[in-house]
């Protein structure tokens, strides 16, 4: 590739990339985006199934207690 068509893809990228601004809306956060969220995945059996595993695979992770052995 020639110097010449590096700089014509430069170029091309680059009024792109002003086009792209151009229509981009920014995103108005206040800041608490968990409140913004919250209730997001209200009745998602899914979302339910997610929550279920990773508590299991938490619970797995915690060390076992040690069973209480009868003297004999």
């Amino acid at each position: 590739m020639t110097l010449a068509q590096v700089e014509k893809k430069l170029a091309v990228l680059e009024s792109e990339i002003k086009q792209l601004k151009r229509h981009a809306q920014p995103v108005k956060r206040d800041g608490k985006w968990y409140v913004e969220n919250a209730g997001q995945f209200k009745d998602d059996p899914v979302y339910d199934e997610i929550v279920r595993r990773g508590r299991t695979y938490r619970q797995s992770l915690r060390p076992k207690s040690a069973k209480k052995t009868k003297n004999r």
